[in-house]
């Protein structure tokens, strides 16, 4: 089953590659989307793919790569998206 879920990631996620982290984990997953850097200092990301999937992906945000320290995710399920074909950092 097809599930979509947006996340807001806080704590030292900027500057550590924590946007790559999350490219990477979908790309092995084989999900579509985005992630991006917000003003405030969090890492938003909406994550489409099989719900499996997503909840792996799920897991691997709320730990991080090895130089994030992760102090809360917010995590809501959205409807997914047809337009979403790839995954990709945003700016």
């Amino acid at each position: 089953m097809l599930i979509a879920r947006r996340f807001v990631v806080k704590g030292r996620v900027q500057g550590v590659g924590f946007r790559w982290f999350v490219q990477e984990v979908a790309a092995i997953e084989g999900a579509v989307g985005w992630v991006r850097n917000r003003p405030d200092g969090t890492v938003e990301a909406l994550i489409q793919g099989e719900a499996a999937s997503v909840l792996r992906i799920d897991r691997q945000i709320r730990r991080g790569p090895p130089a994030a320290r992760v102090e809360t995710v917010a995590a809501v399920d959205e409807p997914a998206l047809d337009r979403l074909s790839e995954f990709e950092i945003r700016d």
